[in-house]
């Protein structure tokens, strides 16, 4: 079983170990990240909180890629950003947000999200349409439960600003190296139904990076294709 199918498994089973690569195994300096988002991890680290450089500004700098974004993620609930950073505003009813603005900069700062389902939706935290569309989602969680309900494996890295390791739940390191562009999960309807734009997302990346989809992501986007019709 390979290091993804093992993640993958083990997000059915509850919360994935992550696979660490420590600064010796990867190549992001912090020569490379962008100095505000530096700020704003160290003080969010400094008030005691969990922070990680996230998604495709971890995906970018392992490839050696100058990342067009630097987006953070976080057990701090966006209020509690805003109370960190006087140069803050929340934004977003759909998915709460905070952005730390400095000039035109804006560094934004996700809190940890929590999967969900139907059963548990309509508390005012996650709201789904009748056909399964994520309409709400503010429901927060864990690191591990962010990774998991994010999209593609290549964007679920984290970089860890305690000790500059790189934490990858869902294989995307392995992806990466092997050039592939995965959907995480084993429920494909159900991802496409959350958001119809991931497919969209997965050809953009795949010219954008040169990665090849992955035969089961290639099945579940002629699905979707036939379900949009």
């Amino acid at each position: 079983m390979t290091q993804a199918d093992s993640a993958t498994q083990s997000a059915t089973d509850g919360a994935p170990e992550p696979r660490v690569y420590p600064r010796s195994e990867h190549g992001i300096s912090r020569a490379a990240i962008d100095d505000n988002a530096l700020k704003v991890l160290y003080r969010l680290r400094d008030a005691g909180f969990r922070a990680c450089l996230v998604g495709g500004g971890v995906r970018d700098l392992l490839l050696g890629r100058e990342p067009k974004d630097f987006d953070i993620a976080t057990d701090a609930t966006p209020e509690q950003v805003r109370g960190l950073f006087r140069n803050c505003r929340l934004i977003g009813r759909r998915f709460r947000l905070a952005h730390v603005l400095f000039g035109r900069e804006v560094i934004e700062v996700a809190t940890f999200r929590a999967p969900h389902d139907e059963a548990e939706a309509g508390g005012g935290e996650v709201a789904l349409s009748d056909e399964g569309r994520i309409l709400r989602d503010n429901r927060y969680g864990t690191i591990e439960q962010d990774a998991v309900r994010r999209d593609f494996s290549v964007n679920a890295l984290y970089y860890d600003i305690e000790d500059f390791s790189v934490l990858d739940y869902t294989g995307g390191v392995e992806d990466l190296r092997k050039g592939v562009l995965r959907l995480i999960g084993d429920d494909p309807e159900t991802r496409l139904r959350e958001d119809p734009v991931r497919m969209l997302r997965a050809v953009r990346f795949s010219a954008k990076l040169g990665l090849r989809i992955d035969a089961s992501t290639r099945r579940w986007k002629r699905r979707s294709t036939s379900w949009r019709r």
